[in-house]
């Protein structure tokens, strides 16, 4: 084998390897990228299921856009909104969420059914 080759092949396996898990697939759906943010934030206080009840946070499927966005971003509601447990305050704004919350809304509003 010659000196060269066995670096190449050892660089284009390395290569390999480290890309096995990527998405060749092309760009997820919006429920496909919303329930991965789902599962790697909100399920800290929310249950693996939206349609039920978490530690901290009440179900979350079916959830408007416009309420992700205000819980989130800004930890309010929209107006004229009734919370399911009162006025909480323990939810944390999550502004680096910005760019995901109608991928959120997607993956909720078929989450449970």
């Amino acid at each position: 084998m010659r000196p060269g080759t066995l670096a190449a092949l050892t660089a284009a396996l390395l290569a390999g390897a480290a890309c096995s898990g990527c998405d060749s697939g092309g760009p997820k759906s919006p429920y496909e990228r919303g329930k991965v943010v789902y599962k790697s934030v909100c399920v800290a206080c929310h249950d693996h299921d939206p349609s039920k009840p978490g530690t901290l946070g009440p179900p979350l499927a079916g959830s408007s856009a416009e309420l992700i966005r205000h819980r989130v971003l800004h930890g309010t509601y929209p107006p004229g909104y009734v919370p399911k447990r009162g006025d909480s305050k323990l939810m944390p704004q999550f502004p680096h969420l910005a760019g995901s919350i109608d991928d959120l809304a997607a993956f909720l509003s078929g989450a449970g059914s």
